[in-house]
């Protein structure tokens, strides 16, 4: 890991499940959206599986939960209003930081790491999201799934990131708590970590392509700091 580590001047890391855990909120706007419809409340467990790939992947899965592919389209317009209004109200309210996130960003930006936050929550609910867990001063860019054509496990948003920080991927790791992490950072040419917990669509990390597994944020500025 040290190997790949090495030449390493900035990080790209990604926000649910790996810095925060949304899960609370995404439930109590998603069941919202339901109550809305007409529809009976779904759990977390379910939920889970649904995450990550942007909020369009999700109101579609969830109202899938119900309808046919037809019914779903005639349907996704007005549930997609209906999820963004609740979420952007309750943003924030439910989610809690991981351990040792605030440590660990510290002490990448203490050893001279440059950040950047890249998610595939749309920038209108990662930007004060962000500010509201006081997170927002340790990032010099915030890149969210609206932000370009592509969103994670397309590699645009990374390179994206690569090119503000003005560096090659391979000097640029990225770290998340899924394969849409793995598999964006693998096809733009980044090394990336993996944390063990978050929201990873029902599969173990441990079958994720990544470099390694870090336990926390603090573990991976520990390190890259000891790579270089």
């Amino acid at each position: 890991m040290a190997a790949v580590l090495r030449g390493v001047r900035a990080a790209i890391i990604d926000l649910d499940g790996t810095m925060l855990d949304t899960m609370p909120d995404f439930e109590v706007a998603i069941n919202l959206m339901r109550e809305e419809l007409g529809l009976a409340p779904i759990g977390v467990a379910q939920i889970e599986l649904m995450v990550g790939k942007g909020s369009e992947n999700l109101v579609r899965r969830v109202l899938a939960l119900d309808f046919d592919e037809a019914g779903v389209e005639r349907m996704f317009a007005q549930a997609m209003e209906a999820y963004q209004r609740h979420y952007l109200v309750v943003n924030g309210r439910h989610s809690a930081v991981y351990a040792d996130v605030m440590a660990g960003l510290q002490a990448m930006k203490t050893n001279g790491l440059r950040l950047a936050c890249v998610t595939n929550k749309p920038i209108a609910f990662a930007k004060p999201l962000l500010a509201l867990k006081g997170l927002d001063g340790y990032f010099e860019v915030l890149f969210g799934g609206d932000s370009f054509e592509k969103k994670k496990p397309h590699p645009m948003p990374l390179l994206k990131a690569c090119e503000h920080f003005g560096l090659p991927p391979a000097q640029v790791v990225a770290i998340g708590d899924s394969s849409n992490d793995a598999e964006a950072a693998r096809a733009a040419g980044c090394p990336v970590l993996t944390v063990p917990y978050g929201y990873n669509h029902g599969v173990g990390i441990h079958e994720t392509d990544s470099d390694g597994i870090v336990d926390t944020l603090l573990h991976a500025a520990d390190l890259i700091a000891n790579a270089n």
